[in-house]
């Protein structure tokens, strides 16, 4: 069974929460059957499909300095919001007509 508190911003814990907290420390956590134990196999084997789907590539692309100034504006991590930008047009192609 699970029981939960929900206290503000700037609350302190009613003694009755702070007994309880205390008591589940003691506790094993509680199985979740949607998340099975995998075993370091599996998880290597996991890990191995992710970096596929993740994989990305370098390309050379040419752009204007005022495009690049004002991505870099953003700071580190520019290079990712271009990607997410045009990864994001790509599936909207009411965006690219409008570029063309």
């Amino acid at each position: 069974m699970t029981i939960t508190s929900k206290l503000k911003s700037g609350d302190t814990p009613t003694a009755e929460q702070i007994k309880r907290i205390e008591q589940a420390a003691g506790r094993p956590p509680a199985s979740d059957p949607d998340s099975p134990v995998y075993t370091s196999k599996q998880l290597a084997h996991l890990y191995q499909e992710a970096k596929k789907l993740n994989k990305k590539q370098t390309v050379g692309i040419r752009l204007n300095q005022k495009t690049i100034d004002l991505y870099k504006g953003f700071g580190k991590g520019y290079t990712g919001i271009m990607a997410a930008v045009l990864d994001y047009a790509i599936n909207h192609p009411d965006i690219i007509k409008k570029a063309l």
